[in-house]
């Protein structure tokens, strides 16, 4: 697949703070890429100098193989905060999104139309953006990003305030974009969102990049010691099991990391003796555990961040 992004060596200071520490990159068509880390890691200062919010105090960024001077308008961007005109209706808004980025009213209404009832959203077309809830004001802001069928699209925290399912929908939509061959970098502390749907990962940690490549590449690389459980029952003691070095438990749910050898059948036994078992998976660690094990967890606040 060709480079449609590359991001080369890039730096961004902030007085004594180096926000952006030589990060590097690039993001094939046709994908996902995932750009990941905590908050403050530094990913938003990167998308913002990757749309040219931003320039890079050094290092290039080349679109599409070149300087790309019309990049802008080949670019779809959600930012993080919102940026609505609350006093606007929600059509009205969208129409005006469009125009920025050189579309006519009567070509994208219907655009317009099908994405609003996508979104569930047909009856709020009348509707003040400050009526909205703050999810749906999150879905309206993503429709103006996709409005006028972007090249790529660089999504910052595009799950930020939305429900369990409108998470799916958003989660859904990409894929679907993926399909029809569109770019898409997306950058989120949600590991387990970013593992759904991402091809490419690039983890930063404190401006600098700690971990990149294909997803599946970078799971098999950390090892098929890890053993995933979903049980009823009290799994306290799985962390003392004598093949177990570490488990994760959250919610009735373990993710054990084995040492070298373990006998897989015994810690089953002994779980089944203790617990009812509705899921019992050998595999590849979890791309949290992953980034965890990589940079490490200075505090449990950071890590739920």
């Amino acid at each position: 697949m060709s480079e449609i992004l590359a991001v080369r060596d890039v730096v961004k200071v902030f007085g004594s703070v180096r926000a952006v520490d030589g990060v590097s990159f690039t993001v094939r068509g046709g994908t996902i890429t995932g750009l990941l880390g905590r908050n403050g890691a530094g990913k938003t200062t990167t998308i913002r100098m990757i749309t040219g919010i931003f320039m890079p105090d050094s290092g290039t960024i080349q679109w599409g193989g070149g300087a790309g001077a019309d990049f802008r308008d080949r670019v779809g961007y959600l930012p993080e905060e919102r940026g609505l005109y609350k006093q606007m209706k929600v059509v009205e808004h969208l129409l005006f999104l469009a125009e920025i980025k050189g579309r006519k009213p009567a070509d994208v209404r219907p655009q317009i139309a099908r994405w609003l009832e996508r979104f569930e959203l047909t009856d709020k077309r009348d509707a003040k953006v400050e009526e909205l809830s703050k999810g749906n004001q999150q879905k309206v802001q993503l429709i103006g990003t996709l409005l006028h069928d972007p090249e790529l699209i660089v999504l910052d925290e595009p799950q930020s305030g939305l429900d369990p399912v409108n998470m799916i929908l958003v989660r859904d939509l990409l894929l679907d974009l993926k399909k029809e061959g569109r770019t898409i970098l997306l950058s989120t502390h949600m590991m387990g969102e970013a593992e759904k749907m991402a091809d490419d990962i690039v983890l930063i940690h404190r401006g600098k990049v700690v971990l990149q490549g294909a997803l599946e590449e970078v799971r098999e690389v950390a090892g098929r010691n890890t053993l995933q459980l979903d049980f009823e029952g009290d799994g306290n003691f799985l962390g003392q099991l004598e093949q177990v070095e570490k488990a994760n438990l959250a919610n009735n749910t373990a993710e054990l990391t084995l040492s070298e050898g373990a006998d897989v059948q015994a810690i089953l036994g002994a779980a089944i003796g203790r617990l009812r078992i509705r899921r019992f998976e050998l595999g590849t660690p979890s791309l949290e555990k992953i980034f965890i094990d990589k940079v490490g967890a200075e505090t449990l606040e950071e890590v739920m961040q």
